[in-house]
């Protein structure tokens, strides 16, 4: 992934962090040798990330919409009440395998629920009073996850929406593809939107973080 940083500053930010614990380094090294675009696992920092604000909400019920290898999924559970849930979803069922393996390697299979298929077509059937709602999938659909799960969001609790600065695309003034451009309409959308306060937190490629008042 190109970086919006110096990547020095990044380098940095990996140096000082609490170090990455070995299932999820194990899992980091697993991706990056058996998947063809491995740059989109969460990665350390921002796996940490994740891991502090589940933990500091003391999360019981989060949603994840695109596991890819489960990084950001196990992040998440380490941070929750033991009694907590995790439902995450994968559209691609050849996933399935190394999320499976690497949850239970993590002794996380009691917390995190993985469900394959279509997020449109599983997220109305999961409830409703989520602590957290991750979204890391498809881009063009940011908006339509946003607003099926903001509804399910409990009072405070966040929508995160990750690469909002798009490789640093948003602002380039001569970036006119499509990509782009809905992601700009969605950041906008987000800022605009009277039923949460938002800000974008500069992590990796960007994490749009929401909290609903």
């Amino acid at each position: 992934m190109p970086h919006i940083t110096h990547p020095l500053i990044d380098q940095y930010i990996e140096d000082v962090a609490t170090p990455e614990n070995e299932i999820l380094k194990a899992l980091d090294r697993a991706t990056h040798l058996e998947e063809n675009m491995p740059h989109m696992v969460s990665g350390h920092p921002q796996g940490l990330f994740l891991t502090m604000l589940a933990k500091g909400m003391s999360a019981k019920k989060v949603l994840e919409i695109g596991t890819f290898t489960g990084y950001a999924a196990i992040a998440i559970a380490q941070g929750m009440q033991e009694n907590g849930v995790l439902h995450t979803i994968e559209v691609d069922d050849e996933k399935e395998k190394i999320i499976s393996e690497y949850i239970k390697k993590a002794k996380l299979d009691h917390i995190v629920q993985l469900h394959i298929g279509k997020a449109v077509e599983i997220i109305e059937g999961l409830g409703d009073q989520f602590d957290i709602v991750f979204i890391d999938a498809d881009k063009m659909n940011n908006d339509t996850y946003y607003e099926m799960c903001l509804p399910l969001l409990r009072k405070g609790g966040f929508i995160l929406i990750d690469n909002v600065l798009w490789k640093g695309k948003v602002v380039d003034q001569n970036a006119n593809d499509k990509m782009t451009q809905a992601i700009m309409s969605f950041n906008n959308k987000v800022t605009s939107d009277k039923r949460v306060q938002s800000c974008i937190i500069p992590l990796r490629d960007g994490i749009l973080m929401a909290q609903k008042l």
